[in-house]
């Protein structure tokens, strides 16, 4: 959703997203990653040591798991990734 604040004579663009916005493109990306390395929720699960459920329901929509940015980090760095790579549509 894309509002415009009017300050005086200065138009400023500004977007407002709720946290599921971003958490779907968290989600979507995490998943594309990881199969891309061909490895399992278990193997990821094991390289940053939590559960196999816990990266289930991190990428499963359905069950509306939110992540850590501390959590975020270990999963990039697993994935040998950076971190903005889990934001990108």
């Amino acid at each position: 959703m894309e509002k415009i604040k009017k300050n005086k004579d200065l138009k400023v663009k500004s977007y407002i997203h709720d946290d599921e916005y971003y958490y779907k493109f968290i989600r979507k990306n995490i998943k594309k990653f990881r199969l891309k390395q061909n490895l399992t929720q278990q193997d990821l699960a094991d390289m940053i040591e939590m559960s196999r459920e816990y990266i289930c329901d991190i990428e499963n929509d359905s069950r509306n798991k939110h992540l850590t940015i501390a959590v975020l980090g270990r999963i990039s760095e697993a994935l040998n990734i950076d971190i903005s790579e889990f934001f990108k549509e």
